[in-house]
């Protein structure tokens, strides 16, 4: 499976045309893309019955990745997060099967302890069974790559790269996930044909391994992450299975 989306539904008018014309915009947004990466809940919680809407508003092979709360990881800096892992998963819960994946985002100054990463993990993992992504920001994290393994969790692949080990696919194997923020301009340049065609590569090798592969495009603030994504979808339709109509060309 290949979830090809970006951080938020938002519908850029010049990407209007490509769109059904009725519905809200998630619904408009799921009609070409089957997957989209929700950053709202790390900055703010969301009811469980918002996320029932949003899940009851999307195709049945549509999934969402959701960003683990900033509370956890860089307020509470993966200590003691037994009850915000249970507030957090109430509420997200409420996307039930469409919940694909967990998105864990570490601040930069947050270094690598075994025992700290270790406990953060287990108590995760005694929550939620489903697919989990880290995306770490201290060099120090180049060393969890066995602790990631034994608890089925993956490293991102990200553009620009912020560590040494983030510029390829890393921990868990049965999950490759591609969060890609926009280079040279961090959240605002978009990605040439080119990078796209080698990347479509990248996401049909990690496929054809047996892995569920995600690549969400962050780089929303000039909109140039929508144009992106509905590229990729054209380029990787050979390893995607076309579970939708009139898919771009």
């Amino acid at each position: 499976m290949i979830f090809i989306g970006c951080a938020g539904w938002s519908l850029g008018r010049e990407y209007w045309p490509v769109f059904p014309l009725e519905g809200t915009h998630l619904q408009r947004y799921a009609a070409r893309l089957d997957g989209v990466e929700i950053n709202s809940s790390f900055y703010r919680p969301h009811r469980r019955q918002t996320y029932e809407r949003w899940a009851d508003s999307v195709p049945e092979t549509f999934r969402f990745s959701v960003k683990v709360p900033r509370h956890i990881t860089h307020e509470r800096r993966l200590v003691d997060c037994e009850a915000a892992l249970e507030e957090f998963f109430a509420q997200c819960g409420g996307l039930g099967q469409r919940l694909g994946c967990l998105l864990v985002q570490l601040p930069p100054s947050l270094a690598f302890d075994a025992s700290i990463a270790q406990g953060f993990f287990k108590a995760l993992r005694q929550r939620f069974n489903g697919a989990v992504v880290l995306e770490p920001r201290h060099e120090s994290w180049v060393n969890a790559g066995p602790l990631l393994v034994t608890f089925q969790i993956a490293q991102a692949v990200v553009d620009p790269s912020r560590i040494s080990n983030d510029a390829t696919v890393g921990g868990w194997d049965g999950l490759r996930y591609w969060r890609l923020h926009g280079s040279p301009r961090i959240y605002h340049s978009a990605y040439e044909l080119p990078f796209l065609q080698t990347l479509a590569q990248a996401l049909q090798t990690a496929v054809a391994a047996g892995a569920t592969t995600w690549c969400i495009f962050d780089n929303t603030a000039s909109g140039a992450a929508l144009g992106n994504a509905l590229t990729l979808v054209h380029e990787s339709i050979i390893a995607a299975p076309d579970h939708r109509t009139n898919r771009p060309r």
